[in-house]
């Protein structure tokens, strides 16, 4: 028996909304019927496609092969939805956007949701592996991306520039600086992000490169938390320039061994570049 289109479609989309549930709701459908569908689809295929969890699904090996062919044909389906509705004026739709730091994803949300009010918009905020890997595995529609790796597979659009700083408050003694060196940061309590971050990874490697060691730091999941951080006294903290449009009682100042700039793009697969809600997210960037 060959599996039909509602399964494909059905399977991408409790992937993508992350429960059987969710992908109910998005499809207009019942539960069970979502159930019945991945049931008969896995039945045709032969194994497990998908695995239940308490913080969701989880895709096993051989469903991750059928959910890139599955996300193609839901991408494929909408595209074929908007030009027999005539593109409908985007009075409805959603969104899913990620970006491994606030700026200027923001920013680009908020030009866009002024345009585009009734569109939901879905933001979440991952270190760069993640992200990365998010984008890979067709699990956002777009993403927005710092040294972002080159995949035939994607449209890159080039956001802006930016160079790594420090983030201290203002009273700190290293606030009157024009620049500081990693150095002066031994003695200091750096807040850093997790594992899988490129500013982690980027210091890392600054600091094997000018043989420093910093000796006291605080791990922080993302760049709000890190900023918080340093508002609230716990340390000084590395990241891109501009992360934040809070600029009251912090200073930016640059780090002299990590002056290289390093561009934002915002990335989206080849194939959905045409959907009307990613183009015209697209067109919020100018």
């Amino acid at each position: 028996m060959r599996p039909n289109h509602h399964q494909f479609i059905a399977f991408a989309y409790v992937i993508r909304e992350g429960s059987f549930s969710a992908a109910a709701t998005r499809m207009g459908v019942t539960q069970s019927t979502i159930t019945q569908h991945i049931g008969n689809l896995e039945k045709t295929v032969g194994t497990l496609l998908l695995r239940r969890g308490r913080d969701g699904v989880e895709l096993t090996p051989t469903g991750q092969e059928f959910y890139d062919l599955a996300d193609r044909m839901v991408s494929l389906d909408a595209e074929v939805s908007e030009r027999l509705e005539g593109f409908n004026a985007m009075k409805n739709g959603r969104l899913n956007v990620i970006g491994n730091a606030p700026q200027p994803a923001l920013r680009i949300i908020a030009t866009f949701r002024q345009r585009f009010p009734n569109i939901q918009v879905n933001f979440g905020l991952y270190d760069w592996s993640t992200a990365t890997n998010m984008l890979r595995n067709r699990l956002a529609d777009v993403g927005l991306i710092t040294d972002a790796p080159v995949s035939d597979a994607w449209e890159r659009i080039h956001i802006e520039s930016a160079e790594y700083v420090l983030y201290c408050p203002n009273e700190h003694p290293l606030s009157g600086q024009a620049s500081v060196s990693l150095k002066d940061l031994q003695e200091e309590t750096v807040v850093i992000p997790e594992r899988g971050s490129l500013t982690r990874k980027l210091l890392e490697n600054a600091c094997r490169t000018h043989a420093i060691a910093l000796e006291r730091t605080v791990t922080m999941a993302t760049f709000p938390l890190m900023y918080e951080a340093v508002l609230q006294g716990i340390g000084v903290a590395v990241f891109l320039c501009n992360s934040s449009l809070i600029k009251k009682s912090v200073k930016e100042i640059p780090i002299r061994e990590m002056p290289q700039k390093h561009e934002t793009h915002l990335i989206a697969t080849k194939d959905r570049v045409g959907l009307k809600l990613i183009s015209e997210f697209i067109n919020s960037v100018n």
